[in-house]
């Protein structure tokens, strides 16, 4: 049996398959819009929380965000950092070519591996990064067990 090709097709090149997928995606898009979205702000703020042998700590990017906007609460084992993010108004006149940056309020919970201290709980704010230290309690300390022999 003879199989005549047609233009390029059937072409079995791995390039004309994902250059077909994408031209498939490109007109469903041109009738119901994209498929893929933008990426979104995402979740503010965001966080790194380490440990040592005595603590957690937990360091939040907050660039522009007083102290006094801001609200920690500290149970148990977990954390909770709240407050506004106030952006000043770019006027009436303004027009915005991309606007990656809101305002308004903000809040993130997070749980740890292992129960705190939240009386000796202590946070600093230095060039936009809070750092809370969180002492780990008595009880969640890991404790060295002396042998005893016969």
């Amino acid at each position: 049996m003879i199989v005549r090709r047609i233009g390029t097709w059937p072409n079995w090149d791995w390039r004309s398959q994902f250059e077909e997928i994408e031209r498939m995606r490109r007109l469903l898009e041109s009738m119901s819009g994209p498929m893929i979205r933008e990426p979104s702000a995402g979740v503010f703020p965001l966080m790194n929380v380490t440990e040592d042998s005595d603590s957690y700590y937990v360091r939040a990017e907050l660039p522009g965000i007083r102290t006094e906007d801001l609200e920690i609460s500290v149970t148990g084992n977990g954390i909770s950092i709240s407050g506004e993010r106030k952006i000043p108004d770019a006027g009436t006149d303004a027009v915005y070519h991309r606007k990656e940056r809101d305002a308004g309020r903000f809040s993130r919970m997070l749980s740890l591996p292992g129960q705190i201290d939240s009386a000796k709980a202590e946070a600093d704010v230095a060039d936009g990064v809070l750092t809370v230290v969180l002492p780990k309690s008595e009880t969640a300390k890991p404790r060295q067990i002396a042998i005893k022999t016969a």
